[in-house]
């Protein structure tokens, strides 16, 4: 037993330095900011999207049954305009099979419902990317998040052609999170991505 225990603690202190070291071999210039906490919450980005077209009135959407519930944002529009259309059936963000499991953005132009309804119409409703949150919810449409406990995972820097942000990776089995620094052209949406390496494993796979 005692044995166990000094093993365990070996390959703890082993896991502790050998992280610690990892994290110190990822430099982020000192020229990055911290992402604030807030926008790490992807419902919380949508208020600040400007869209690349003009819309009379935009809202984000989740397919959830009770329409109170599946508002996630809606922009101003007079009080006489209202739009009552079925959900899609499929969206960006899919994080589930069911009720409540994606969103989508249902648009009014010249007095016509116009849905986006997957990453590449989330960007294209997007455009041009004005600010840090649009350029989060571009990041996301290509499989990348953030973690504002790491600066590694969530710092950023803006100039007038890129928005260049750390951000993570997670996939595979066993599960994996990668660094990555992304680059975003400001004017077309595209992103470089380069890898920083892998700093979590978790052999526990999770199953549906």
């Amino acid at each position: 037993m005692c044995k166990n225990i000094k093993s365990m603690k070996i390959i703890v202190a082993f896991f502790l330095i050998t992280s610690s070291l990892f994290f110190a071999q990822i430099k982020v210039p000192d020229d990055y900011k911290k992402i604030p906490d807030i926008l790490d919450t992807v419902d919380y980005l949508y208020p600040f999207i400007v869209p690349d077209k003009e819309y009379q009135y935009w809202r984000v959407l989740t397919n959830d049954p009770d329409p109170e519930k599946a508002l996630l944002y809606e922009s101003q529009a007079p009080d006489y305009m209202t739009i009552n259309e079925p959900a899609p059936e499929q969206g960006f963000f899919q994080k589930c099979i069911g009720n409540n499991c994606f969103s989508y953005i249902l648009a009014c132009k010249k007095d016509r419902s116009v849905y986006f309804s997957n990453e590449q119409e989330l960007r294209n409703f997007i455009g041009t990317v004005d600010n840090l949150p649009e350029a989060i919810l571009i990041a996301r449409t290509y499989g990348y998040s953030i973690d504002t406990k790491n600066k590694f995972t969530g710092s950023y820097k803006i100039d007038d052609h890129y928005i260049s942000m750390y951000t993570l990776q997670s996939k595979g089995c066993p599960a994996t999170k990668e660094s990555f620094l992304l680059k975003i052209n400001r004017k077309t949406g595209k992103i470089t991505a380069k890898s920083n390496g892998i700093y979590s494993k978790n052999e526990d796979c999770p199953t549906l």
